[in-house]
């Protein structure tokens, strides 16, 4: 059985900090590259940090500087992180990890909310 299971979501304060967690089972997750999205209320999901098997963070310019994705594939089951610092109002929303081998993701967590009041 597949499960992308993410934690670490709540409320904070803008300025602070908060990381997310995805623990990911089922598949060889690996070998897939990893990303987290987000989705604030009325707005398409849009891709925040991706990291590939290996490695090599890519990230959105919006959280660049701020945010800081890593893995741990000797784990099990592997976990994803997302480090938030600095955050800002405009980075609340529910947070989703996703896996695919390559393209576009094939499997989904359902998301934890991030709150960050000003």
């Amino acid at each position: 059985q597949v499960q992308l299971v993410e934690s670490g979501g709540g409320l904070v304060q803008a300025g602070g900090s908060l990381r997310l967690s995805c623990a990911a089972s089922g598949r060889a997750f690996s070998s897939y590259v990893m990303g987290w999205y987000r989705q604030a209320p009325g707005k398409q999901r849009e891709l925040v940090a991706v990291i590939g098997s290996g490695g090599s963070p890519r990230y959105s310019e919006s959280v660049k500087g701020r945010f800081t994705v890593s893995r741990d594939n000797d784990r099990t089951p592997i976990v994803m992180y997302l480090q938030k610092s600095s955050l800002k109002p405009e980075d609340s929303g529910n947070y989703f990890c996703a896996a695919a081998r390559w393209g576009p993701p094939e499997y989904w967590g359902q998301g934890t909310q991030v709150t960050v009041s000003s």
